[in-house]
């Protein structure tokens, strides 16, 4: 008889859109992350819109690192190869460890989309001050995608073989 499962954590996540084209009405990615985590059962605790820009990106990502009540940080937009977009540099220096597979992972099911145009996805995820972070692009489908096929198990405390929430700051 092996371990007994365990029962489902709900955690604590913000969702943070970066994007110069995206408001309060049309962010529909962000949109789509903050429904797919409350109706898989955990708590949106925060989210912000913010222009890419490395600082700005950096310091509202840092305030939620810092938090008590945050335990999931979930970016959507500036992963991007634009000059412009700069989410990976914003956040590779917060990391306490990078999660190396994540971006791996995601450009290898977003090439069943979109083929070799995934060779310009940028999606990083990492830990900071056990906070577990991922950036993905910020079109609805890449979120899907990354929430639907990587993040949800990830979240979840009953995946086996292994999850990240034993990782997470307590709350």
């Amino acid at each position: 008889m092996g371990k007994p499962t365990p029962e489902f954590q709900p955690l604590q996540l913000a969702v943070l859109t970066v994007s110069d084209s995206r408001d309060a009405d049309n962010d529909t990615s962000g949109d789509y992350l903050r429904e797919a985590a409350r109706e898989a059962g955990h708590s949106v605790v925060d989210h912000a819109i913010v222009p890419d820009n490395l600082y700005r990106v950096r310091a509202i990502v840092s305030r939620w690192i810092a938090s008590e009540d945050v335990q999931v940080v979930m970016v959507n937009g500036g992963t991007g190869f634009n000059p412009k977009n700069s989410t990976p540099e914003a956040l590779l220096p917060l990391f306490d460890r990078e999660i190396d597979g994540f971006g791996e992972l995601f450009r290898m099911i977003s090439y069943e989309d979109i083929g070799g145009s995934t060779l310009q996805s940028r999606a990083v995820a990492g830990m900071a001050n056990q906070t577990l972070i991922f950036a993905v692009p910020g079109s609805t489908p890449a979120c899907r995608s990354a929430w639907e096929r990587i993040i949800a198990d990830q979240v979840d405390a009953r995946t086996r073989p292994c999850n990240f929430v034993s990782h997470l700051k307590k709350l």
